[in-house]
């Protein structure tokens, strides 16, 4: 099969590319690398180290920030899916439980207020006689902000780039980063990472950008508390069509679950509450790219946008449990093959947009059925990582030959 693409004039001068990527929590972040690796495969030319613009939202601005530092999306599934869970040593390896330890500081803070709250309450009943109700609403405060800590991202990532050749610091990148949170006091959209915000450890911009209201405690930055920064919109693609970005690659990992391809009607609903929250969620989030994609092609209709996302009909992604470390490495595999197969179901679109920009889609890697990415159970120990890193070259010599 022939890898010509459909007829198109490209650029003269180099594209400036832009990567906008979702969040959605740790599946986010598995689905984005396996698409993530299947897009630096099937494109010969375009790298992803050396995108002009990245912007990252919450598990997105993880991955995001470690493409701005070099690493790779196959590195990445080494670090990150792969990881050997006993490898403690090594600051590279990412475990997701990270994000999942108590935010035991907010939680103590908040029971030590609740004798004071408590006594204020009583007073103000012994004073006024009113309303028991309302004279002991304010033990409303004593809700925790959060249940769960997100230190541990930044640690994580503090190390990680701490690493010779990486930077925890916006302005020694060599490419744009931009890391977007809210700002929980006003609700703007705030960019970590652009002029006047990029003295901010990259590492505590993404813990602010990943703070989901609920789960993790606000995070607290010059003053200013910060939460998730999909709150006013879900890729953020216009800061990367702003700074005159030709094409804007976007990854969305979070689409709802069309649950009536597999299942009768009513199966989200006996879910129970989970399911129906996701599902909302999943809604929301989706109905808002779909507003942005418009506007976007109206907007900058010079600009060229190719959105990639999951299958609505994928009920493992909605269904999984991502702190399995054999689910993670499925899962990831699953995203790089599922984008391996969406590309080539669309690449008459997908290669005109990158034939105006001189890049294009090689066809006979995405029909090379033999490619897979996840095939390690450990990455962890020096043998390990020779294997994954001859496996790397092997693929890199068999995709550059196809």
């Amino acid at each position: 099969m022939s890898d010509r693409q459909p007829s198109a004039t490209p650029r003269k001068k180099r594209p400036k590319i832009g990567l906008a990527l979702a969040g959605g929590g740790p599946l986010a972040a598995v689905y984005e690398i396996g698409a993530l690796a299947a897009i630096q495969e099937a494109i010969p030319g375009l790298d992803l180290n050396g995108a002009d613009i990245y912007i990252g939202i919450s598990a997105g601005g993880l991955v995001a920030s470690g493409l701005a530092n070099g690493i790779t999306p196959h590195q990445m599934c080494r670090l990150f899916i792969e990881s050997d869970a006993g490898a403690e040593s090594d600051p590279d390896l990412f475990r997701p439980e990270l994000m999942m330890r108590p935010a035991t500081g907010e939680i103590c803070a908040r029971m030590a207020s609740v004798p004071m709250l408590l006594a204020t309450g009583l007073f103000e009943y012994a004073r006024q006689r009113g309303s028991v109700m309302a004279a002991f609403e304010r033990l409303k405060q004593a809700l925790p902000a959060g249940v769960v800590s997100g230190e541990g991202i930044h640690k994580y990532l503090s190390a990680a780039f701490s690493q010779p050749g990486r930077t925890n610091d916006f302005r020694a990148l060599r490419k744009k980063l931009v890391i977007v949170a809210t700002d929980l006091d006003t609700g703007e959209a705030v960019c970590f990472g652009a002029k006047g915000r990029d003295d901010t450890p990259i590492s505590r911009a993404v813990q602010a950008s990943a703070a989901v209201p609920g789960l993790f405690p606000p995070v607290e930055i010059g003053g200013h508390y910060y939460v998730d920064g999909a709150l006013r919109k879900t890729l953020h693609a216009s800061i990367a069509l702003e700074a005159g970005a030709d094409l804007v690659l976007c990854v969305n990992p979070i689409v709802p679950y069309n649950a009536l391809k597999h299942h009768a009607p009513g199966a989200l609903a006996r879910a129970g509450l989970l399911g129906v929250l996701s599902q909302t969620l999943r809604s929301i989030l989706h109905s808002r790219v779909e507003i942005g994609m418009h506007n976007y092609r109206k907007t900058y209709p010079e600009r060229d946008i190719i959105l990639l996302q999951p299958s609505m009909d994928d009920a493992e992604l909605f269904f999984t449990n991502i702190f399995s470390y054999a689910t993670r490495r499925r899962m990831c595999e699953q995203a790089y093959q599922n984008t391996r197969m969406m590309l080539l179901q669309r690449r008459a679109e997908i290669g005109a947009k990158l034939a105006r920009h001189g890049l294009a889609l090689k066809e006979s890697v995405l029909r090379d059925t033999s490619l897979t990415l996840v095939k390690h159970p450990s990455a962890g120990g020096p043998l390990d990582r020779l294997v994954a890193t001859l496996d790397d070259l092997d693929r890199y010599l068999k995709v550059a030959h196809s």
